[in-house]
């Protein structure tokens, strides 16, 4: 079973280890990420289609006849699959720290791994937008000096964000001294 899944959301594998610390037997312990995010994208879903399926149902029903009225159908059946996909990609992110790098691993589909070493980092940003802040989240944007390696974790808790940037920042500059 993957972190990050529901049945294991802010889990850790590995025995004994702090999130996102250390290795065991050679792997990464790899950190999932809250089921908060997974509320708060779900919530936006349902902002955003609900009365959209309302207005696809109501408005030709009541002008072209009840038969129009099935066009609700369309947005009912995008915000099902959305539901699930939704679930799917949350459950794909994690994250692991470790020694000399960070790994952030995503994709249901296509399956993307993402290796930022600390001494590439240059810029570690935690931002939080106004619905982010509402479901107590915040998101760890890390800027290298080639754009292509940017990389970003969505919807930690701000301590633990504010507790990788910190991290980060300092394993950077440690690493970068030695260039």
């Amino acid at each position: 079973m993957e972190t990050g899944s529901p049945e294991t959301a802010g889990e850790t594998r590995g025995d004994g280890h702090d999130a996102g610390h250390g290795e065991e037997h050679g792997e990464p312990v790899w950190t999932g990420l809250p089921r908060d995010l997974l509320k708060m994208r779900r919530l936006l879903l349902v902002v955003w289609l609900v009365p959209l399926t309302l207005g696809a149902g109501l408005l030709p029903g009541l002008l072209a006849g009840p038969a129009w009225a099935a066009f609700a159908l369309l947005p009912l059946v995008l915000l099902l699959w959305g539901w699930r996909m939704l679930g799917r990609n949350w459950a794909s992110w994690r994250y692991a720290e470790r020694a000399d790098d960070l790994l952030i691993s995503r994709g249901v589909l296509w399956r993307e791994e993402t290796i930022v070493p600390y001494g590439r980092m240059q810029l570690v940003e935690v931002t939080s937008g106004p619905v982010a802040r509402h479901f107590g989240l915040a998101s760890v944007q890390l800027h290298t000096a080639a754009a292509a390696t940017d990389a970003l974790i969505p919807g930690l808790e701000p301590a633990e964000a504010e507790r990788l940037r910190d991290r980060l920042t300092e394993l950077g500059q440690a690493r970068s001294a030695g260039l």
